[in-house]
């Protein structure tokens, strides 16, 4: 898939089985979204933490009871069918992996659509910022740190967090760029040494893919939306999707439309 594809396309793509892959890199210029499916008598809860915790947690869209369309970020789309990947749990368990989730659709469901830092890349490219992931064709390397979120009373979570690699020199730039990019985690929530956050091995993620990390170079970390799946194995519901991480959804929203 193109990196100028439009979002109806990639979502198509998705639809049809032919897009299973990542999406970092794809639709530059466009919003992507972190995906969370909860029965609605959860909705609240989850809603609360996402409040609370607005750096990880930032809420882009949020479906009608039993409705899989996005209405406010890409009318006439299908979360149940347009992600390349979704992750199916039960009392808190991994289940399944699948590319359609229509079979698990009921009509007490809500969709929460969570800002995801995919979305500000573009503009550290056009920037003149490297993003080693996209430069590796990989997916970002996701992390669970030390730090915890503010709890409602249902769900919990460490924070997770992504990370890039920049010289020394693009790092104060990486956070003017970001920074404007609210919705989409903002700017770094953590610069330097990762053991000061609990991450031990930055070849080892959690998620996503280990990248080169050179010697000239420091980890940036900014809040990642897969905080939200970890919440969701310690609150370990009856049922939840998610998306696999990496694999996310594309909106019609452009980038322009997160800033401050």
């Amino acid at each position: 898939m193109s990196i100028s594809a439009l979002p109806s396309q990639i979502r198509q793509q998705c639809r049809t089985g032919e897009l299973k892959a990542p999406t970092p890199g794809l639709a530059l210029g466009y919003v992507q979204a972190n995906l969370v499916v909860l029965p609605y008598d959860l909705a609240f809860e989850f809603l609360l933490f996402c409040q609370r915790n607005p750096k990880p947690c930032p809420i882009l869209d949020v479906t009608e009871v039993g409705n899989p369309e996005p209405k406010l970020i890409a009318p006439g789309a299908d979360i149940r069918t347009d992600l390349p990947r979704y992750r199916v749990f039960r009392q808190g368990q991994l289940v399944e992996e699948t590319t359609d989730i229509r079979p698990f659709w009921k009509d007490d469901l809500v969709a929460f659509l969570i800002g995801c830092s995919f979305s500000f890349e573009n503009a550290m490219l056009n920037a003149g910022l490297s993003v080693r992931h996209i430069e590796e064709g990989k997916n970002v390397p996701m992390y669970k740190t030390s730090i915890q979120c503010i709890p409602s009373r249902t769900f919990s979570s460490p924070l997770v967090v992504s990370m890039r690699p920049l010289p020394a020199h693009h790092v104060v730039r990486s956070v003017e760029v970001t920074s404007r990019y609210y919705k989409a985690h903002g700017s770094p929530v953590h610069i330097g040494n990762p053991e000061v956050i609990g991450i031990e091995d930055l070849g080892s993620p959690d998620y996503g893919s280990a990248v080169t990390l050179r010697d000239n170079e420091v980890p940036v970390f900014w809040a990642c939306g897969v905080t939200t799946q970890t919440a969701i194995l310690q609150a370990k519901p009856e049922f939840a999707i998610t998306h696999a991480p990496g694999h996310m959804f594309v909106s019609d929203l452009k980038d322009e439309e997160l800033f401050i």
